[in-house]
């Protein structure tokens, strides 16, 4: 993957942004979390198995703007 040069006020500017994405996500997945282990203890257990895969998919985007994040230091 290559990224375009960008300015250092650009590059600043996206890792602003990133963060924001990234914070917002880690906020959805506590989220997630807690009203999971809410719904699991109190007895329902249908809601595990896609709070999971909500969950990888959210750690998927993290990685995948990690690796945006990697590319841009380069």
């Amino acid at each position: 993957m290559r990224i375009a040069n960008f300015s250092r006020s650009q590059r600043t500017a996206i890792v602003q942004g990133i963060q924001c994405v990234v914070s917002v996500i880690a906020i959805m997945q506590l989220w997630l979390f807690t009203t999971t282990m809410e719904a699991y203890l109190g007895g329902e257990e249908s809601f595990v198995l896609p709070a999971a895969l909500a969950s990888l998919i959210c750690l998927g985007l993290n990685l995948g703007l990690f690796h945006y994040l990697r590319a841009l230091d380069r």
